[in-house]
């Protein structure tokens, strides 16, 4: 009977002092694996993120008559690009997304860019496929999607400019001195391969050919060193340079026959 009382007494004890015992706050290795998981549930919940943009393709009206309304499709290189204060006064919309691969670009095509009327759309994309931010593409893979956001706009009477893939590069270095590196995840030859096919398909189909890689490659192959902070993006100095590109493949496509 005393061991039970004993027993008993030891283990109210221990009930207690767990309850006492505050509950650990996350680690940060905890916390950021919580933003990882939230991150991919939201993808999951909507993997082409068609709800980035709802709100602002309501507001958008039709275009006016003569208007050269131009859209802008790709990932962050696009969505980080003020299209307002690098083309003042262009019936211009930017419709990038951070992070984002040509599966993504091509189930946003509806809604992102058809509804929008334009008559000419500038596409870049690649990098991050190539980067595989959402598992392993093959170049023949990305090539297949950008046929297919190709023919879309084609079938609703847009012109298409193509861009090629920037270079990357791993001449830069975070806020801690460590160096960026680029080049591992998206392997230069690999850009170089599919650029050469993007090319190649522009002239087999009458695309506005658009070469951002020609105009920013250094003599090694990689981004040259001023027009990136990161090696991937590009700073103003190179959003400067792609500007001038831009607007000139955008002139000869506007006076491209309307495809229907």
């Amino acid at each position: 009977m005393k061991n039970l009382i004993f027993f008993a007494l030891l283990l109210t004890l221990s009930a207690s002092a767990l309850a006492q015992t505050p509950t650990p706050s996350p680690t940060p290795d905890a916390a950021a694996e919580k933003q990882r998981a939230d991150r991919l549930q939201s993808r999951l919940n909507d993997f082409a993120q068609l709800g980035r943009y709802r709100d602002a393709n309501a507001q958008v009206k039709p275009p006016a008559k003569n208007e050269n309304r131009v859209v802008f499709l790709g990932d962050s290189i696009t969505d980080g690009w003020k299209l307002a204060e690098y083309f003042p006064g262009q019936p211009y919309i930017n419709r990038g997304i951070s992070g984002q691969v040509t599966p993504q670009m091509l189930i946003r095509m509806r809604e992102d860019v058809i509804a929008h009327q334009p008559k000419v759309m500038v596409l870049l994309a690649g990098t991050n496929d190539i980067s595989g931010n959402y598992g392993p593409e093959t170049n023949e893979q990305i090539e297949g999607n950008i046929k297919s956001i190709v023919e879309l706009a084609h079938a609703n009477g847009i012109n298409v400019v193509l861009a090629s893939v920037l270079p990357v590069s791993d001449y830069n270095v975070n806020k801690q001195g460590q160096k960026i590196v680029r080049t591992v995840q998206r392997p230069p030859e690999r850009i170089l391969a599919l650029n050469q096919w993007i090319k190649a398909y522009c002239a087999e189909k009458g695309l506005v050919y658009l070469d951002y890689f020609t105009a920013t490659v250094d003599d090694k192959g990689f981004l040259k060193a001023e027009l990136a902070d990161d090696g991937l993006h590009p700073n103003a100095a190179g959003y400067k340079i792609m500007q001038k590109l831009a607007a000139d493949a955008i002139a000869v496509a506007l006076k491209k026959k309307q495809k229907k």
